[in-house]
C-alpha cells in the first residue's frame, strides 16, 4: 500500500485523506498507508527490548536526513552520549546532524522522590524546556522517550490524566508530529492504561520468544481519521535500523513474461521446449539426496551470471566456501561471479530466526541486491523453524513477492521419496517442477531427471538419464522425443 492508495481510498469516502508523515523506515510506510498523523502525537509501546527507543530515533533521523524535517529528541533514561553510541552502530551520525542543527537531544533527569504532587503540580517546566528545543532547530518531529519516567511521581489517576491530556494537546498545538515511547503494562497497552486513549495513533512492538525461537511484530492498535493495516506484521532489527514486512500487500497482480532464460543445462534446455524457464516463474527442483538438486540449481546461477545478471543464493545446509568447492568438481567457477559483484551467497541456519523472520531477511537482501534470480537450497529446512504449514505459507508469501518483482525464483526441496514430493503444499503455485531421482540397474546407480509440469509451453514427458562429470551436467543420448504441452 502506499500514499497514493491512502488518497484514493479516502476520496471514495467522500472525506479528504488525513495528512500523514513519512516515517522512512521499510515497511512501514506500506502499513500506516503512508506515515504517521502529521502534527499529531502518535505512542509507540511495547516490553523492555521490543524496540521502542529506536523506532522513535530512527523516525527522527530519516526525517532529518530524508524528509528535510528537523526533530528534537527528549530522553528522561538515556544520555546523548548512551544515544549517540547506540545509532552509531545503523551508520548515523548523530553528532554531525546536531551540529547541522538537523536535531537537538535534551536529557532530561527526573528523581521521583523530588517530585512533590500536589494540585499545583504540572508540566509547564517541560513545555519550556521542549518549546526552546523545538524553536532552536525549527523541529517538524518530536520523541518523547519515555512516559513512565515523566510521569513516575504521579500516583493519582485524575491529576495524570489531565496532564496526559495537557501534553498531548501542547504537542498538536505546536503542529509538531510527536512520537512517544511507553512501556506495557499488565492486561493495557501502557503501565498506566490511559496513554492509549489521549493517542491519535498507537503502534504496538512485540518481542517473543517461541520453542527457543525469536520474533519481533509490529501491530498498528488505532489510527484515528485514516484506514490502516490491522494485521500483525514481523519485522527485523538489524544493522540498518527496522524493517517491517507488509504481508497482507501482495496481491495476484503480478506481470507474466513471455522471456525464456536457460537453465544453464543444455539437455534440460531441451526438454523444456529447447528455450528454457520463462522470467520472473517459480521454479521446484524436488528430489532425493545425492540426486544433483545443487548441482542443477548452481548451474541455473552460472547461467544467470553469464548474462550479466545478478543470482542471489541463499542457503541453509552448506557455507558458501564448501558451495564453491563443489561445484568447481563440477566444472563451474562460481567465485569469479561473485568477484565481479554478479553472485551472492548466503548461509544461515534455518533455525538461526523465526519463519516470519526469514521472510522479512530475504525481503531486504532482495531489495538491496537487486537480483534476477534468487535461489533457495533447500526450503524442506525451513521446516525445523516452524511447523509444515506455516513454512509453506511463508513460501508462499515468498513467491508472491518475487513475482511481483519479476524476479525468477528456483526451490531446491529435498524429499524423502519421489511420493513425498508430489505431496508438497505449494506445487500449484509452482510453474516449472522438476523430480529428480535415482533408479538402480544392476550393480549401479543412476540418476534421472524428469520434468513434472512446465506451464505455459511445451516439454518432454519423457524420464531422462544424466550425470555429474568435471565438466557438469550431462544428459544420455535422448530416444525418441514425445511431448506434451501443460495448460
Amino acid at each position: 500500500m502506499n500514499k497514493a492508495r491512502s488518497s484514493q481510498s479516502g476520496k471514495a469516502a467522500g472525506v479528504e485523506s488525513l495528512p500523514k508523515a513519512p516515517t522512512g523506515i521499510a515497511g512501514l510506510d506500506e502499513v500506516t498507508f503512508g506515515g504517521l498523523p502529521r502534527g499529531r502525537p502518535t505512542l509507540v509501546c511495547g516490553g523492555a527490548g521490543s524496540g521502542k527507543t529506536l523506532f522513535a530515533i530512527e523516525f527522527l533521523l530519516r526525517g532529518a536526513l530524508e524528509f528535510d524535517e528537523p526533530g528534537v529528541f527528549m530522553a528522561f533514561e538515556e544520555t546523548e552520549q548512551d544515544l549517540a553510541q547506540n545509532v552509531s552502530s545503523l551508520g548515523f551520525d548523530l553528532e554531525d546532524l546536531i551540529a547541522q542543527k538537523k536535531l537537538a537531544i535534551d536529557h532530561v533527569h527526573i528523581e521521583r522522590s523530588e517530585i512533590e504532587e500536589t494540585g499545583e503540580y504540572d508540566l509547564e517546566g517541560l513545555f519550556v524546556r521542549l518549546g526552546a528545543a523545538i524553536d532552536e532547530v525549527g523541529a517538524k518531529r518530536v520523541v518523547l522517550d519515555t512516559l513512565e519516567s515523566l510521569f513516575s511521581g504521579f500516583s493519582n489517576p485524575a491529576l495524570l490524566r489531565a496532564e496526559l491530556r495537557r501534553l498531548f494537546r501542547w504537542l498538536k498545538d505546536r503542529g509538531v508530529t510527536a512520537v512517544i515511547t511507553g512501556e506495557r503494562g499488565e492486561g493495557t497497552f501502557t503501565r498506566q492504561g490511559l496513554e492509549e486513549y489521549v493517542s491519535d495513533c498507537v503502534i504496538l512492538l512485540d518481542h517473543r520468544v517461541m520453542d527457543q525461537i525469536s520474533t519481533r511484530r509490529l501491530r498498528v492498535v488505532k489510527y484515528r481519521g485514516t484506514s490502516h493495516g490491522t494485521n500483525e506484521y514481523p519485522f527485523l532489527i538489524d544493522e540498518q535500523g527496522i524493517s517491517v514486512l507488509p504481508l497482507t500487500s501482495l496481491g495476484l497482480d503480478h506481470p507474466a513474461s513471455k522471456e525464456r532464460i536457460s537453465a544453464g543445462v543444455p539437455g534440460l534446455d531441451a526438454m523444456l521446449g529447447g528455450k528454457g524457464y520463462f522470467r520472473g516463474s517459480s521454479i521446484m527442483i524436488s528430489g532425493t539426496a545425492g540426486t544433483g538438486k545443487s548441482s542443477l540449481a548452481a548451474h541455473f546461477a552460472d547461467a544467470t551470471c553469464r548474462r550479466g545478471e545478478r543470482c542471489l543464493l541463499l542457503a541453509f545446509e552448506e557455507s558458501p566456501a564448501q558451495i564453491l568447492r563443489n561445484m568447481g568438481s563440477i566444472g563451474l567457477d562460481l567465485q569469479r561471479w561473485i568477484d565481479q559483484g554478479l553472485l551472492r551467497i548466503e548461509s544461515s541456519r534455518p533455525m538461526l530466526f523465526g519463519l516470519e523472520m526469514h521472510l522479512v531477511h530475504i525481503h531486504k537482501r532482495v531489495k538491496e541486491f537487486e537480483p534476477r534470480v534468487v535461489i533457495l537450497d533447500p526450503i524442506s529446512n525451513f521446516t525445523a523453524s516452524g511447523s509444515v504449514a506455516q513454512a509453506e505459507a511463508m513460501l508462499v508469501r515468498l513467491i508472491d513477492f518475487l513475482k511481483t518483482r519479476e524476479v525468477t525464483a528456483m526451490l531446491v526441496n529435498l524429499t524423502a521419496d519421489v511420493g513425498e514430493a508430489k505431496a508438497s503444499g505449494i506445487s500449484s503455485l509452482i510453474d516449472t517442477w522438476v523430480l529428480l531421482h535415482d533408479i538402480q540397474v544392476g550393480a549401479e546407480h543412476r540418476r534421472v531427471l524428469h520434468v513434472l509440469k512446465s506451464r505455459g509451453m511445451q516439454h518432454s514427458n519423457q524420464v531422462r538419464q544424466f550425470q555429474l562429470a568435471s565438466n557438469g551436467i550431462t544428459f544420455a543420448a535422448a530416444p525418441h522425443r514425445k511431448t506434451r504441452k501443460d495448460k
